[in-house]
């Protein structure tokens, strides 16, 4: 058991170097884009917000799965083919995105009206009105389903094993044809994402922590 363990790391750390690049390359572009769309979604017209919203409540309805299949084999019918790897890493994002939208539309929609009109009061423009007001206050809800939603992101990368893509999960998987020893690489690999995981976790209470005592101050 530890044998198939000793063998099984640099084939481990590959897939899992690669892991971090699918998971950090889908939470960076989720957020920026969910910020911006979320944003819009709680602050612009209607016009606007309607198409938002029906992007954001149809990426979190789609499995996961689903969309990865669909962005993979469904691009090239269009004429845009995509390596697996970006394939799974647009796949992931889209997934992401609604959900960081909808994060980030119930952290504005959280804070009283009356802070964005006081704040229109004395003369502050629409932006910094967001940067002084409204985001400060914000952040604070947006920080615990949002790391959820970072970690749902680890997890949710060893999907993208399915397309051909040698991350983690794969990794161990093609380990195990050689060792034909499965259950002790599974529980190798479950303590490598139990292992980020926890790390994000105690991350993403140490970040509360520092706001909270920023506002507070």
């Amino acid at each position: 058991m530890i044998a198939a363990m000793v063998y099984a790391l640099p084939f481990l750390w590959q897939g899992f170097v690669l892991t971090l690049a699918v998971s950090g390359l889908v939470v960076a572009g989720s957020l920026v884009i969910g910020l911006l769309l979320g944003t819009a979604l709680a602050f612009g017209p209607r016009w606007l917000g309607l198409p938002i919203r029906v992007f954001a409540d149809t990426a979190r309805a789609i499995p996961l799965i689903v969309l990865i299949f669909t962005v993979y084999y469904g691009l090239p019918a269009l004429g845009l083919s995509l390596s697996p790897f970006w394939a799974a890493v647009a796949a992931l994002t889209l997934f992401k995105t609604g959900h960081v939208i909808e994060i980030v539309r119930g952290a504005i929609g959280s804070i009283h009206p009356g802070q964005m009109e006081a704040a229109k009061t004395i003369g502050l423009t629409f932006a910094n009105r967001l940067r002084y007001v409204i985001f400060p206050q914000a952040v604070r809800r947006f920080l615990p389903p949002w790391i959820n939603a970072v970690t749902d992101s680890v997890k949710g990368s060893a999907l993208v094993s399915l397309v051909g893509v040698v991350d983690l999960m794969m990794a161990i998987q093609q380990v195990i044809g050689r060792t034909f020893e499965p259950m002790p690489l599974y529980i190798l690999g479950a303590a490598i994402y139990i292992a980020v995981n926890a790390t994000l976790s105690i991350a993403s209470r140490r970040l509360e922590a520092r706001f909270a005592a920023t506002v507070a101050a």
